[in-house]
């Protein structure tokens, strides 16, 4: 239950640095402040220093003991404090966005579905494999709305879109595949606000539905949770449990910062491109279960996640006050206001007033709790004689509840750095294939090996040109044919391939899932789709028969 130290960068408000505990699925404990986790005992009467206990339950209290999650929190108040102000919907107003003027809380663009999908209306079938180039920050606002998103500002939950989803979480089955670009914090930087009536109320959000996976591509998060705070950079995965408040906010270096003034010094003059100031990536919900390490089997027990790689945050709280002050101008002082929660109902969302902050969480032990991994640390398993292996073997975590022993209600699988070392008759990209499996590819940075990039100075964010890119996406649905396009396959079959060879261009993932999944209208029409992707096999003509060398 020992955490160790992991150093992190500071975030331009002087966020702390962080700690973590190593391990996944373990019990820990970890506390704030000193002597505030009770000794021996859940919930005394009287509990240290005059917290309150809660229970968080993950799983039913009758799970297999291997299975049961569950943390128990001491905080200032319990989460039920501040409840009578109700949820309503939002959206609720007619509009795109919801506006709650009671008593100060937020006004934000969120619509009344997550993820700008209503499930019941905007998601259709189709067989259709598809592509789509890097989601850009405009559409965050809508698939049809051209002003440019740099402009305003789109947080987190603003800036999630549905792309396909499967099933119903009120039933607790099915998945949901989710993009989002934002460009602006959900809480408030700690600056001192000229006018506070004017300012933008923090914004904190729970998931009643299911787990969060959450894959940065572009920019880097920094998330603070009840169990305390992580930074998740690309190349870096985290998951949020489902009913774990938190937050997500951006993280803006330096060097960045600068550019950006010179940038808005100059833009009259000089028109900029922005297209990389923002933050992009890809969020992988499941409805049922929790995801774990997938068995190794054969393997051994050693390779591909190794569990003391994951890294879970350590108690952090912050404090607050029915009083506030003109004294003080750091971070704190912002709690003292009334903040919004958000919760994601049965891909509804719902808001209300909190009258004090969630994060008051000083100590807490269990082990149903927030995590981040680093790609990096996957240890790869290849082939060393003939053939490319199936890609199960590079999943990194795997959700059980698919129709069928050994099949996944979910799986996310990296294509990483890795040596390839087969014999010279091998086609090393990935085989031409049909699966009863949903596969949903993304691209992290560089190339996927089986199929092309847009070239050097093209808009990754212009479908017309076609190309696999980063922050774009991929869709072969159950039984669809797909493989390597054909630019890709001459050429690999052209390799003679003499000698390992380390194929370090690029990270891309998947998520694959047993179910059948429908495609949202977001997905079907914005202008980032390449609506002619599957031409990409059109040069796969008929070489039979041909003469043996």
């Amino acid at each position: 239950m020992s955490s160790t130290n992991e150093t992190t960068v500071r975030n331009k408000n002087e966020q702390p640095l962080l700690n973590y505990h190593h391990g996944f699925g373990n019990h820990f404990e970890s506390e704030a402040y000193k002597g505030a986790l009770p000794i021996g005992r859940n919930n005394p009467r009287i509990v240290p220093h005059g917290l309150y206990a809660e229970q968080l339950s993950g799983t039913a209290f009758t799970a297999p003991r291997s299975e049961n999650r569950r943390t128990w929190l001491y905080r200032m108040r319990p989460s039920a404090s501040g409840t009578s102000r109700a949820f309503r919907p939002c959206g609720s107003n007619g509009t795109n966005g919801s506006e709650i003027s009671d008593n100060g809380s937020a006004s934000s663009l969120l619509p009344a579905t997550f993820g700008r999908a209503d499930w019941l209306n905007d998601m259709r079938l189709d067989p259709n494999p598809m592509r789509w180039g890097a989601t850009p920050l405009h559409s965050s606002k809508g698939s049809n709305d051209d002003d440019d998103g740099d402009d305003i500002g789109i947080n987190f939950v603003e800036g999630i879109h549905t792309l396909l989803g499967s099933g119903d979480p009120m039933c607790k089955s099915g998945i949901g595949i989710y993009v989002y670009a934002c460009n602006t914090d959900m809480s408030s930087s700690g600056e001192k606000e000229e006018d506070a009536n004017e300012a933008k109320r923090d914004m904190h959000m729970y998931n009643s539905d299911g787990d969060f996976l959450i894959v940065p591509q572009q920019m880097g998060l920094w998330i603070q949770t009840e169990l305390g705070l992580m930074t998740v950079m690309p190349g870096e995965i985290c998951v949020i449990p489902r009913g774990v408040v938190f937050t997500v906010n951006l993280i803006h270096n330096d060097t960045e910062e600068e550019e950006k003034e010179e940038e808005e010094e100059e833009e009259e003059s000089h028109p900029v491109d922005r297209n990389n100031n923002f933050a992009r990536g890809y969020i992988l919900e499941i409805f049922r279960g929790h995801f774990q390490l997938p068995e190794l089997g054969p393997i051994g027990s050693n390779g591909l996640a190794n569990a003391r790689d994951f890294l879970h945050p350590t108690a952090y709280y912050e404090s607050f006050s029915n009083v506030k002050t003109n004294t003080t101008t750091d971070r704190d002082d912002r709690r003292r206001l009334p903040c919004t929660i958000v919760n994601k109902f049965g891909q509804k969302l719902f808001e209300r007033t909190s009258p004090h902050t969630p994060y008051d969480v000083v100590a807490w032990h269990g082990n149903y709790l927030p995590y981040k991994y680093d790609l990096r640390r996957f240890c790869a398993i290849n082939s060393v004689t003939y053939d490319h292996p199936d890609p199960s073997i590079y999943t990194v975590l795997t959700a059980r509840g698919g129709d069928e022993e050994g099949t996944a209600l979910a799986d996310f699988v990296i294509f990483p750095p890795r040596v390839m070392a087969t014999d010279e008759n091998t086609f090393r990209p990935p085989w031409f294939h049909r699966n009863v499996m949903t596969e949903f590819m993304g691209l992290i940075h560089g190339e996927y090996d089986a199929k092309k990039g847009k070239k050097i100075g093209e808009d990754a964010t212009d479908a017309s040109s076609g190309g696999f890119v980063p922050g774009g996406a991929s869709l072969h649905p159950i039984m669809t044919p797909h493989g390597p396009d054909a630019e890709s396959y001459f050429a690999n079959v052209e390799n003679p391939c003499d000698g390992p060879v380390k194929f370090e261009g690029g990270l891309a993932f998947m998520f694959e899932s047993s179910a059948m999944c429908r495609v949202s209208r977001y997905a079907l029409e914005c202008e980032h789709r390449e609506v002619d992707y599957a031409s990409c096999w059109d040069g796969l003509v008929g070489t039979f028969p041909r003469p043996h060398a």
